[in-house]
């Protein structure tokens, strides 16, 4: 039963403060020392089963039992060749007979999927969907003071439309609280008047209480910032006590209300973050410290001027993400997700769609610390594809997981409840279909708009339910409804990269203005996002790809040559890029809307005649200049405007000769960036760059080693590929080694890969214990190994 408790709360308190108790709340990570199994083994849960070394292998979380398989075509495209299957999770682990009498659970971030858990040879509990967090009690089922084994029976026979990876892919979490305490994912803060002078808060506590016997609390709020120092208005803490009374076997949900004064807003360039400290006391004693972190800003979505936050107009430079990164699979650690953003961010990407299904919560940790706005999205498709059979008994289960999670993150400003649903095509059953997901969702979590992005021929009384309404590549159409439906909110929920229509029944006109002109010329129109922001594995065109080959960066996060088109309009750093177009390199195209026009950064072209080529400058400069190479000394071309050109990316022909070309943008009149590209020679050496030296000795952090081939001048070498060879040594684990082609023959896994277009990337992983990581990095070819000395700490 739960019951609901309402206090209005004074701006500030002047009671004594109260003297936290150490360790009233334990969450420690159950990431280390499990074993794996592929495949079934009816014994693996009895206690004094003896696992096999050749059958069971020592892993730690996140673990993905799909990525270490090698390839197999009859799978097919969508997973990326990659099989799923069973898979078996066991570890042992003891517990103190001091945790008697408290409340012992686990917390999985994510297991994909139909994960069903026993403790100690009995059934506890089951999961079936693979990206929602879940909480299992282990309670009553522990053998205090002695040995437990834990088992998670993992089903991944079915088959997705993208590559979903397989197993305990994210993070778990050993959590250890008081019988009466702040319910998991139980705080829910709303921020519902926002001024620069003040701001008002609201709090809804969930407090449980699982003894035989009710209980007298008192409930303590504070608000804290990342150092836990309590924020002070003149002096005082924002602080108040609350006394309740809550029964036996029961939660209350507890609803406060205070205020702050001169409030630091949370925005994309201070993404500052405020904390409420939850302390829950019995008498003199301590029993539950819960902190709950909230930004606090405003949003507003307008038909008529897009989307303002904290009443700043400003459109969402987006992109669509998957949860893989190349050879990790989607068992990425967090490091490898911040490096990501970190490149997005500097590219100028401010907007992150989850397509499709809800992420990590470490993930929107980063994107609140980081600055991004976040679209959140429940699931794909409804009724149809794999969904369809758990739809009816699961999606309010699903939607709620998602929502009560995620609640409390600033950078999430929308949910999304459906991508590309069957039912948008039908009558009345989709509409109302439609509408009771978002009547559902707006009964949990009112502040925030949901969305749902439409496909091509979508019925035009289903655009009329959602509260903002996302066009996939149906720009030509979004402006034809528009003219209907004024009042419409609506942005584009996934855009091409490059080619864009100008029919609004065909998608496919493969026009070369770039659908992120939509954007620019249109207020109403908030946003865009690109599909994809970054490569991913499955939904593959054709063997031997596996993957989508055509985002804005590949599965290093190296940047693609095409997408300096974006970095220009997204970001104000003045830029050049130069492209020279040729259909004869050894690029992937994928499927045919969403490929760039074959484009490199290097001036090594396969041609033994002097030929006319494409070079292309992309700019969000006035004007360009290019300089070339020329028969008799170099050919000097006058400056051009680039608003003159489509996508301000001139164009220039000249003909193919060896040496340099150089673009060198301005400004007013004045020189503010240059690019250029000149021939290389054969490798003669290479640089090895690690992102850091320096890693946490927790046995999670990452190293992201790039290694780049130059001839004997120092210049880069595209069309010169070398094996690469990474061995290690010291405190740490080699995880993995990329190059950013989806056409891997074997599988993702191994130590060896040829560089493509001239650069791989070798990752590596810290112990737990401090020391040095040594890299060696062989390439073929180049006498010397390379090595990299990392620090763990």
């Amino acid at each position: 039963m739960k019951k609901q408790i309402l206090f209005i709360l004074m701006t500030l308190s002047f009671t004594t403060p109260i003297l936290a108790q150490k360790d009233v709340r334990i969450k420690e990570t159950f990431d280390f020392d499990w074993l794996f199994h592929l495949g079934e083994d009816s014994d693996a849960m009895k206690i004094n089963f003896t696992p096999k070394n050749w059958k069971w292998n020592n892993i730690q979380l996140p673990h993905d039992y799909s990525i270490i398989q090698d390839f197999k075509r009859e799978i097919g495209g969508a997973a990326g060749y990659l099989p799923g299957g069973i898979g078996l999770y066991r570890k042992e682990f003891t517990i103190p007979s001091s945790y008697k009498g408290k409340n012992v659970s686990i917390l999985f971030d994510g297991v994909y999927h139909n994960a069903t858990i026993y403790l100690n040879e009995k059934k506890i509990g089951n999961h079936r969907y693979g990206y929602t967090s879940f909480e299992i009690d282990l309670t009553d089922h522990l053998n205090y003071g002695g040995m437990n084994t834990l088992l998670v029976h993992v089903d991944r026979t079915e088959e997705s439309r993208w590559y979903t990876g397989s197993g305990i892919y994210r993070h778990t979490w050993l959590q250890v609280t008081d019988p009466v305490r702040v319910a998991t994912w139980g705080t829910y803060v709303t921020t519902p008047e926002v001024t620069k002078e003040s701001a008002r808060i609201r709090m809804v506590t969930s407090v449980v209480n699982s003894t035989s016997t009710p209980q007298n609390l008192e409930i303590t709020q504070m608000i804290v910032d990342e150092d836990n120092h309590p924020i002070k208005i003149k002096g005082k803490k924002i602080q108040e006590e609350t006394k309740i009374r809550i029964e036996a076997n029961d939660t209350t949900d507890v609803e406060q209300a205070f205020s702050i004064a001169q409030p630091r807003l949370w925005s994309l360039e201070d993404p500052y973050r405020y904390f409420v400290e939850t302390t829950l006391k019995i008498g003199n004693k301590v029993v539950d410290i819960y902190r709950t972190p909230f930004g606090i800003r405003t949003i507003r979505f307008d038909a008529q001027k897009g989307f303002f936050l904290n009443d700043k107009n400003m459109k969402m430079k987006g992109v669509c993400l998957h949860a893989d990164a190349g050879c990790l699979g989607v068992a990425v650690p967090d490091r490898s997700y911040e490096r990501r953003l970190e490149i997005l961010k500097e590219f100028g990407c401010n907007a992150i769609r989850c397509s499709h299904n809800p992420p990590s919560p470490e993930f929107l940790d980063m994107c609140d610390r980081m600055g991004f706005l976040v679209i959140d999205e429940a699931f794909d498709k409804w009724k149809s594809g794999y969904y369809e059979k758990f739809f009816d008994s699961c999606w309010k289960q699903d939607i709620g997981d998602m929502v009560i999670r995620d609640r409390n993150h600033p950078c999430i400003v929308m949910w999304s409840v459906g991508n590309e649903v069957q039912e948008a095509w039908s009558g009345s059953i989709g509409i109302k279909r439609a509408k009771m997901l978002q009547d559902f969702v707006h009964q949990l979590e009112p502040t925030r708009p949901v969305t749902i992005a439409c496909q091509s021929g979508f019925n035009p009384a289903f655009g009329d339910v959602p509260d903002i309404l996302g066009y996939n590549y149906m720009e030509p159409r979004m402006l034809e409804d528009r003219k209907k439906n004024p009042n419409r909110i609506c942005f584009v929920s996934e855009a091409f990269p490059y080619y864009s229509g100008d029919n609004p029944k065909n998608v496919r006109c493969y026009l070369d203005r770039n659908p992120w002109n939509f954007v620019l010329e249109n207020d109403f129109l908030f946003g865009s996002f690109i599909w994809a922001g970054v490569d991913y594995i499955g939904e593959a065109s054709g063997w031997p790809s596996k993957g989508w080959p055509s985002c804005l960066f590949n599965l290093c996060m190296f940047e693609r040559t095409a997408a300096g088109y974006h970095r220009s309009a997204w970001n104000d750093k003045p830029m050049v890029r130069l492209a020279v177009v040729d259909p004869s390199q050894d690029i992937t195209p994928g499927k045919d809307h969403w490929q760039f026009p074959t484009m490199v950064h290097h001036w090594n072209m396969p041609y033994p005649d002097i030929r006319t080529l494409e070079i292309r400058t992309m700019t969000n400069c006035d004007e360009v200049k290019l300089i070339a190479p020329s028969g008799w000394a170099k050919a000097d071309f006058l400056p051009r405007k680039a608003a003159d050109y489509e996508n301000n990316t001139i164009k220039w022909n000249i003909p193919y000769r060896k040496g340099k070309v150089l673009a060198i943008g301005y400004k007013n009149g004045k020189e503010v960036c240059r690019d250029s590209i000149v021939t290389s020679g054969n490798a003669h050496h290479a640089i090895v760059t690690a992102d850091r030296n320096e890693l946490k000795a927790d046995g999670q952090d990452l190293s992201h080693l790039t290694v780049e081939l130059f001839d004997k001048d120092g210049i880069p070498v595209q069309t010169d590929d070398r094996l690469v060879t990474v061995s290690i040594e010291g405190e740490g684990k080699f995880l993995g080694i990329d190059n950013g082609d989806l056409r891997r023959e074997k599988s993702f896994q191994g130590n060896k890969l040829k560089t493509y277009f001239g650069k791989a990337l070798a990752i590596v992983q810290s112990n737990r214990k401090a020391g040095t990581l040594k890299v060696k990095i062989d390439i073929q070819g180049i006498p010397q190994p390379y090595y990299t000395d990392i620090t763990i700490k």
